[in-house]
C-alpha cells in the first residue's frame, strides 16, 4: 500500500469513529465545568476569601464617619473569578467592635459590641480585586446596609 492511501485509509477510521460519538459524550466534554473568567462558588473559609472579606472591611472603616471600628462577623457566599488577578464577590456580615478608630487597633484583638445600644450589624455585598504578583487589592464595590 502507497503512504498516501494508508494515510487516507487513517484519516477515514479516524473520521468513521469521531462520527459514532454520542452527543453525551460531546456535552460532557464542554460541560465539564472549567469556564475561565466566569465566577465559581468557593469556600467561605477559603484564606484568600478571608483577606477579601478583611480588606473590605477596611475600606469600610475609612469611609464611615463611625467612632468605632467594625469587622467581619460572618462570609455567607463568596465566588471568585480568575480575571488579570482574582476577583471575589462577597455576602456579608460586619459588627461594630469596642474599639475605637483613634487607637488603630488590630481587628483580629477587637471584640464585637455586647452593649445593645452600641451593638451594629451590617450587611455587606463587596467585591475585591486581588493582584497577588503586584500585592495589590482594590474594593471597587462595597455596598452595606
Amino acid at each position: 500500500m502507497r503512504p498516501a492511501c494508508v494515510l487516507l485509509a487513517l484519516g477515514s477510521l479516524v473520521l468513521s469513529a469521531a462520527g459514532d460519538l454520542s452527543p453525551d459524550v460531546c456535552s460532557q466534554t464542554f460541560n465539564s465545568g472549567v469556564k475561565p473568567g466566569f465566577p465559581k462558588t468557593i469556600n467561605t473559609n477559603n484564606p484568600g476569601v478571608l483577606k477579601a472579606a478583611r480588606y473590605s472591611v477596611e475600606r469600610f472603616n475609612n469611609c464611615t464617619n463611625d467612632i468605632f471600628l467594625f469587622k467581619e462577623s460572618h462570609v455567607s457566599r463568596a465566588l471568585v473569578q480568575i480575571v488579570k488577578g482574582l476577583k471575589y464577590m462577597l455576602d456579608m456580615e460586619i459588627g461594630r467592635t469596642t474599639c475605637k478608630k483613634t487607637k488603630h487597633p488590630n481587628l483580629d484583638n477587637c471584640d464585637f459590641q455586647t452593649n445593645h445600644t452600641l451593638k451594629m450589624i451590617l450587611s455587606c455585598y463587596s467585591e475585591v480585586w486581588v493582584i497577588p504578583w503586584l500585592q495589590r487589592f482594590e474594593v471597587p464595590v462595597l455596598h452595606c446596609h
